[in-house]
């Protein structure tokens, strides 16, 4: 068995998971600033491990080696690790948060198998299929977050976890269309193409213009629908849970800008930061009314 780490080792694998998010995740970074501050470390030790698997795909050339990480975070969270687990951080500070908060592992374990269809990038085959894939991994992120700032109490938040993680993903993956498509890779399901008479090979070639904007919008209202939802359920989870959700407060001002994006080849407009905590803290507030009125 590894032995725990000492408490100033651990208070470093913390400190790495939030200079690792702060850089390569920066909207749930200013999510979690919403979290009480004894609750920012143990959510951002999650968002670091989501994102040491999510980065996996772009960190390898073949697929074996990127199934060979994959599987050491498995057994990390089963308990088969190796002796190097207490000096990763990030494995340190996520193997703290799920023992310190009770959180179960399957649901982390099936994020990482959703993850390994990465690394084939094999076309989903139906937006059924791309949902459930979104539901495994952002959705499952963010209700393990609801978890721990719900401090053992049922969330109530799996509805909103549920619709928002894929209105987030699926805003994501319009974000990243451009530069995916020039690699030669799609995260659009393959009925969606179909609807529109077009292949993954057409995209890649820039062929049929209009059909791959049709895509573009057929994406965008997948989104928007599943936004609306999840706004809608809002007001039945635990108030303590905002943190969990604030990212969502971007999703539609990003929508917006897609919608009035023509060239899907071109890099998708960002929201400057600016933007994001202003509607992150709007959405907050939206949120307390919202509580108040419960």
């Amino acid at each position: 068995m590894a032995v725990p780490p000492r408490p100033e080792a651990l208070a470093a694998a913390f400190a790495h998971c939030d200079t690792a998010v702060r850089q390569g995740d920066k909207d749930r970074w200013l999510a979690s600033l919403f979290a009480p501050e004894s609750r920012r470390p143990d959510l951002l030790a999650l968002y670091a491990f989501n994102l040491e698997v999510a980065s996996v795909r772009e960190r390898v050339r073949e697929a074996l080696p990127g199934e060979v990480r994959l599987q050491w975070w498995r057994d990390v969270l089963e308990g088969a690790g190796r002796g190097d687990v207490q000096s990763h951080p990030v494995a340190a500070a996520l193997l703290d948060v799920v023992t310190r908060h009770r959180l179960p592992v399957a649901p982390f374990v099936a994020l990482i198998d959703a993850r390994v269809a990465d690394l084939y990038d094999d076309l989903l085959p139906t937006v059924g299929d791309l949902e459930g894939y979104c539901g495994e991994t952002s959705s499952a992120v963010m209700q393990m977050a609801a978890l721990v700032l719900s401090e053992g109490d049922e969330p109530r938040s799996a509805d909103v976890a549920g619709h928002a993680g894929i209105a987030y993903a699926v805003t994501g993956m319009l974000r990243s269309f451009a530069p995916l498509a020039a690699a030669g890779r799609m995260q659009l399901p393959a009925d969606m193409l179909e609807a529109q008479g077009i292949t993954r090979d057409d995209i890649v070639a820039r062929r049929n213009p209009e059909a791959v904007r049709a895509v573009w919008v057929a994406a965008i209202a997948l989104a928007r629908r599943h936004l609306t939802t999840a706004e809608a359920a809002l007001g039945s989870a635990d108030s303590r849970c905002l943190a969990a959700f604030a990212g969502l407060a971007t999703v539609g001002p990003m929508l917006d800008r897609l919608s009035r994006h023509d060239d899907p080849y071109a890099l998708a407009p960002d929201l400057p930061q600016w933007r994001r905590q202003w509607a992150m803290w709007r959405w907050a507030r939206r949120w307390a009314r919202l509580e108040r009125r419960a």
